[in-house]
């Protein structure tokens, strides 16, 4: 997933980014309200992290801006403010959840796929299209074979999250700037045929049928129940 972190917080900061990192999320950490004033309308972000101390534009404020100006992404405010009054009006003024300071970075990966499969329309945290199966709290990944069995899939960070962004759209053809846009953070360095190599390798681990490349177009997985690619 593609992850916008707008604390100006370093220690936590670093922190999160970190750990949302090695769960194999792209996270862009922004300092500054002012700078975050119009990242989700630059970026189709997953999720939001959003502190409400900010230098520049306060977040109670962007919150605001952004749901005024129909910005739908999951928002879930990271505060030290730990009051009902606080909680309360945050939810109010379209947070999606709300976390206080200090927290578990597991407690904050299990609320960030609640609000995004909230977001989906599903209900626990795997995908699937039937034969492609990934768990997003427990990172597993399997392939279901032509007898009913199960082959677990070993992936690397970009492998898992290339096939998380097709399993959250089975049967959409992504293109090659959508797939880099939800596996890597603003700070990355792309390679022109970065996402064709991870395609590459992935194909080999789960099967070339899983993965149709639509020429000139993308790539898509099947989804659940529509026969063959």
């Amino acid at each position: 997933m593609r992850i916008l972190l707008v604390e100006d917080d370093v220690m936590i900061g670093e922190a999160v980014v970190k750990g949302l990192s090695r769960a194999s999320h792209a996270v862009d950490w922004l300092q500054d309200g002012e700078d975050a004033r119009h990242a989700p309308e630059d970026v189709a972000y997953d999720c939001i992290l959003l502190d409400l101390g900010l230098p520049g534009i306060d977040g109670s404020t962007l919150l605001s801006l952004w749901r005024r100006e129909k910005v739908t992404t999951p928002v879930i405010i990271l505060t030290a403010r730990d009051g009902l009054s606080d909680r309360v009006a945050g939810l109010d003024g379209g947070a999606d959840d709300y976390v206080v300071k200090p927290f578990e970075l597991s407690e904050l990966m299990a609320r960030i796929r609640a609000v995004t499969r909230r977001q989906g329309g599903g209900s626990d945290s795997r995908l699937s299209n039937g034969v492609l199966t990934l768990d997003q709290a427990t990172r597993e990944v399997t392939v279901k074979n032509a007898d009913g069995s199960l082959t677990p899939v070993t992936l690397t960070s970009r492998e898992f999250a290339l096939l998380e962004a097709l399993l959250m759209r089975p049967g959409a053809v992504l293109s090659r700037e959508s797939l880099e846009n939800r596996i890597y953070s603003f700070d990355d360095e792309i390679e022109s045929n970065a996402v064709e190599y991870i395609i590459h390798t992935l194909r080999k681990k789960v099967g070339a049928e899983q993965i149709k490349n639509v020429r000139g177009a993308g790539w898509k997985v099947q989804k659940a129940g529509s026969g063959a690619l």
